[in-house]
């Protein structure tokens, strides 16, 4: 639980969480220590949350150091909007609440199969329905005699927002697309701006990244059209373009999100964004498949259909969670770093 003390929010009981790693992106799964978040949809509790301080405490809690770091992901589980889906689920990070993320909805599949929240077949595929801000989405969970092999994550409906934006920075005049995938995403080829998505430049991408996201972050094209809630650009998506492959195209990237905060994955929601201007393009078709490298060189398999309204697409995004401990965190009454710090 929660309380107020001292004129500062003091956590007096343990806060119990499940990690995971999601192609190297760490993704904490809060299972209990939590109050409950106000609202009727998962849309309305993420910004209840954003405005309790008790949330807000918790949050930094996790995610802050000592017990995280300034890369730290995680979520708090919420109920579903209605029947319909089997959680909902708030994702949050050093900044804040996002409202989309492909590699958490990918690591909240492999728990509610293994928690068994969600009853699991296991020789096939699982669907698990989660509820996150921008909308219903699933992941495909499947398994081989009782083993998960993989997961297949089915995002929200997809689209290019604006192609060939040209945008002065400190390293030139740069192009970038704008396209949604759960969020707004900016896309820039990395050696437009002299750099590779490799960790040597990994402070240099960063930086351009940061520059970028702001630059175009109140910028009228980065209006959501329906639900301001999703308004603004999430993160900048730098990719290294590696050719095609018998089977579709193969690229490599780094997404900066939030306020600097470096994905280690390919970018679960980001990669939707990127089959979008592919499909756009006409570089990637349906049934074809994007290879999608990491900085540190894991992989998702991207792939799309048509959906509902033209011009948007259904992305599918392939990877694996694996389990990386259980904690019981707690902070002692006597502790003057509270509820954490950042330092980068």
């Amino acid at each position: 639980m929660v309380g107020y003390h001292a004129n500062m929010w003091h956590i007096t009981g343990p806060v119990r969480t499940r990690d995971f790693h999601t192609a190297g992106e760490p993704f904490r799964i809060v299972t209990d220590g939590v109050p409950e978040v106000a609202g009727s949809t998962v849309a309305e509790r993420r910004v209840h949350a954003a405005e309790s301080a008790e949330l807000q405490a918790i949050r930094q809690f996790l995610c802050h150091e000592p017990r995280g770091h300034a890369d730290m992901y995680g979520c708090f589980l919420v109920p579903p909007d209605d029947g319909g889906a089997d959680l909902g689920v708030l994702f949050w990070h050093k900044d804040g609440y996002s409202t989309a993320c492909g590699h958490g909805t990918i690591a909240l599949g492999v728990w509610a199969v293994q928690s068994g929240l969600v009853a699991a077949n296991p020789d096939g595929v699982t669907p698990v329905t989660i509820d996150v801000p921008s909308g219903r989405v699933v992941a495909r969970v499947h398994s081989t005699a009782g083993t998960i092999t993989h997961v297949v994550f089915e995002n929200v409906e997809s689209y290019v927002i604006e192609r060939c934006i040209r945008l002065d920075t400190s390293r030139g005049t740069v192009s970038v697309d704008l396209s949604y995938g759960g969020a707004i995403y900016a896309s820039v080829d990395a050696a437009s701006v002299g750099l590779q998505v490799r960790p040597d430049d990994y402070g240099e991408l960063i930086a351009i990244g940061r520059e970028i996201k702001w630059a175009l972050n109140g910028n009228p094209l980065a209006k959501h059209p329906t639900d301001d809630r999703l308004s603004g650009v999430y993160g900048t998506i730098l990719f290294d373009d590696l050719g095609d492959t018998a089977d579709g195209v193969h690229q490599r990237n780094v997404t900066v999100f939030a306020d600097g905060e470096v994905d280690r994955s390919p970018c679960g929601s980001g990669t939707g964004a990127r089959l979008a201007i592919l499909a756009d393009e006409g570089r990637l078709r349906e049934g074809q498949t994007l290879t999608h490298d990491s900085i540190v060189d894991t992989r998702f398999l991207g792939r799309f259909r048509p959906g509902t309204i033209p011009g948007t697409i259904i992305p599918e995004v392939e990877g694996m969670a694996y389990a990386t401990g259980d904690h019981s965190f707690t902070l002692d009454q006597t502790d003057p770093v509270g509820t954490g710090f950042v330092l980068r």
